[in-house]
């Protein structure tokens, strides 16, 4: 009896389900209309696609450092993966609050930007690509279109804003630094006049000219790691100005103190005094001098690496912006350290020249000191002047971070509810309610 109690009679199940057909297909049918209903009651969201692309070109760093890291493979972190920042950046406060406060939400109902982005926006990045593509949802076409394009604009008035600020830091700083080079050439060249007049000395010797195409190479060598030195100052200075601008807690990173970072730097310094020899000898295109000026292009490429490297392994950061301000703050350290020991590198090899040219006359060695520092200074000002015209081009630049591919599409189609998904859920339901009342009707006739 125990067994007939828990086994099922199939005839007798089929023949309850017979007599029942019409109230079973009665629950199917009414379950299906009142999800049908529901999806046409609920209201209506459509959603508005923006795809852009982030540009691949970096922006102005302190040598190249971007660049060096992309081509040596080094990649992760907020350096090394702007798409993903500026995803990031789409849902900040500063993008979406102006898009919250222009849309009718009550006061009690108003979400913040964290809220916003959840509810309403979809942003993602196409893995291996550049892409990123902003889908908005609203409760008409064309506010998902007005919330999708929003997005977009919203984040290049920030950037251009973000840029203008750090490029005009950097500016102001290199205009410093060109007034005082341009002094110094101006007071450079005032000498050598004076001491021309003077002594009536406008032209050495012919011995005197074969030192002083000799000692060019250390001239030319002197002048470029004296531009680098302006170079890394006014951006370290621009880093530090900005990091003091966003309050930032961060602690100050003594790279210089790595050991790695060391013996790059001292590699650095040696193969520069190695290639004013090589230019005191040979021409610019011997392949003697372009081995050793790829020789100091890979080392300065492996220095931005490790201190890249170093500032990323340590750093804890508010936001990927001032991520990066840190990473150009500790390469310009770096970048100014190498720049100076170079400098003081350079000027003793260059002492010891000028002693192995002791027999010269006076006049004719002092002639040659004011010429050489008159031309030394006047490169360094030219250099640097070059310098802030490439910073004005890129300034005008740098508001083309990303570029919009797809602008925002006006939907036709809502994308929720979804009429057939509610169809099945109410058969499904209604199949699960049938089962219920068909088991109790078969249990009252066991």
């Amino acid at each position: 009896m125990e067994h007939n109690e828990d086994t099922i009679d199939l005839s007798r199940l089929f023949r309850v389900m017979g007599d029942h057909k019409p109230v079973i297909l009665g629950i199917v049918g009414i379950c299906t209309v009142v999800a049908l209903v529901i999806s046409l009651v609920l209201p209506k969201q459509y959603e508005s696609t923006t795809l852009v692309q982030t540009r691949t070109a970096t922006k102005v760093d302190i040598s190249g450092a971007a660049a060096a890291m992309a081509a040596l493979g080094v990649g992760g972190g907020s350096v090394s993966s702007p798409t993903m920042n500026y995803i990031e950046l789409m849902k900040s406060r500063t993008v979406l609050d102006p898009i919250i406060d222009s849309m009718a939400f009550e006061v009690d109902e108003k979400p913040d930007a964290k809220g916003f982005a959840k509810k309403y926006l979809d942003i993602k990045n196409t893995k291996g690509t550049n892409l990123i593509e902003v889908a908005a949802r609203g409760k008409s076409p064309e506010e998902a279109q007005r919330i999708s394009q929003a997005v977009v604009d919203n984040f290049l008035l920030m950037q251009t804003d973000m840029n203008q600020q750090t490029q005009s830091l950097l500016m102001k700083f290199l205009d410093d630094r060109i007034g005082t080079a341009k002094h110094e050439a101006e007071d450079a060249e005032a000498k050598l006049a004076q001491f021309s007049r003077e002594h009536k000395l406008y032209s050495p010797d012919d011995q005197a000219k074969a030192a002083i195409e000799q000692m060019a190479a250390f001239d030319k060598a002197i002048g470029e790691v004296q531009v680098a030195e302006k170079s890394a100052q006014a951006s370290l200075d621009a880093a530090n100005e900005k990091l003091g601008e966003q309050k930032s807690a961060s602690r100050a990173y003594h790279i210089s103190d790595n050991t790695t970072v060391q013996k790059i730097r001292d590699q650095i310094v040696a193969k520069r005094v190695e290639l004013v020899g090589l230019e005191q000898k040979y021409t610019e295109l011997h392949p003697s001098v372009q081995q050793a000026r790829k020789e100091l292009e890979q080392l300065q490429n492996s220095l931005d690496v490790e201190v890249l490297a170093t500032v990323e392994s340590n750093a804890t950061t508010l936001n990927p912006t001032q991520s990066q301000l840190l990473s150009n703050r500790a390469l310009a350290a770096v970048n100014l350290a190498v720049a100076t020991a170079s400098e003081s590198a350079l000027e003793k090899q260059q002492a010891k020249k000028e002693e192995e040219l002791g027999t010269f006359p006076d006049d004719v060695m002092e002639y040659m000191r004011l010429s050489r520092d008159s031309k030394v200074k006047n490169e360094v000002y030219l250099n640097l002047v070059k310098q802030y015209e490439q910073n004005k081009i890129q300034a005008a630049m740098e508001s083309m971070d990303i570029q919009i591919i797809d602008a925002a599409n006006l939907p036709d189609k809502p994308v929720w509810p979804k009429k057939l998904l509610f169809l099945l859920i109410g058969a499904v339901t209604g199949c699960v309610v049938s089962c219920i009342y068909l088991a109790s009707k078969y249990k009252r006739c066991v």
